[in-house]
């Protein structure tokens, strides 16, 4: 695990963000503020409808907030003022995202599925040694050219975390990554986070689970959208 914690590699300001539900804006998150160290394992813990998934989101930079009501910044640099293109790489590079239901294509292969994250980089030729050698680490070398419907839960979602990782993001976010899994295959997956962590890798990891959660370095406990 990384040491150098003296600079925040992310960090949330007051973030604020609410949404539409027909004529009624609904407040998410009221003023949430976060940093995470580079290295640092931090989990993001909070009830159904606390508003966990939507500050990750924020902070990945799928979402943004309130106008004129929040930062972010990735080493000090605000992603708001990102050109396009960068804001782009940042999602595509520097952060790896994986999620409770895995999002992996139907159609395809397992292969295929870690490679997007280099497609969707426009690179000229994807890195398949990468994936070849994350697939083969998490124990799937056999499962290159099965589909998603012939794996496993936890298969699927070892294949999302390789994704994930192809780009050899700084940051990795993680949704309530054992949410769709039962207990043994939890902690399997939750080992496998742990050796990525060891490694060097900062992760941000949402749950409910204060088991889980007892887990990682730091707690962060988010209660309706402020965080205690």
């Amino acid at each position: 695990m990384n040491d150098d914690r003296t600079q925040p590699i992310l960090e949330a300001v007051d973030l604020h963000k609410t949404y539409r539900m027909g004529s009624v804006d609904v407040p998410v998150l009221r003023g949430s503020s976060i940093s995470v160290s580079a290295g640092e394992w931090v989990a993001i813990l909070g009830s159904s409808g606390s508003g966990k998934s939507t500050l990750l989101h924020l902070l990945g930079g799928l979402d943004t907030p309130d106008p004129g009501r929040g930062d972010i910044r990735f080493d000090g640099r605000p992603i708001a003022k990102l050109r396009r293109g960068d804001r782009n790489r940042y999602r595509n590079r520097d952060v790896g995202f994986v999620f409770q239901f895995y999002h992996l294509l139907p159609e395809l292969t397992v292969l295929e599925n870690t490679l997007l994250p280099g497609l969707v980089g426009s690179r000229i030729r994807a890195d398949r040694d990468r994936a070849r050698t994350l697939l083969g680490s998490f124990g799937l070398d056999h499962r290159l050219n099965h589909r998603p419907r012939e794996l496993s839960g936890g298969e699927r979602q070892r294949v999302a975390i390789a994704r994930a990782l192809l780009n050899r993001p700084r940051i990795l976010l993680a949704d309530e990554p054992t949410g769709n899994l039962d207990q043994e295959t939890g902690r399997e997956i939750l080992e496998l986070l742990k050796r990525e962590h060891e490694s060097g890798l900062t992760i941000v990891m949402v749950t409910h689970d204060r088991q889980i959660a007892d887990l990682t370095d730091r707690t962060v406990v988010l209660n309706r959208g402020q965080v205690e």
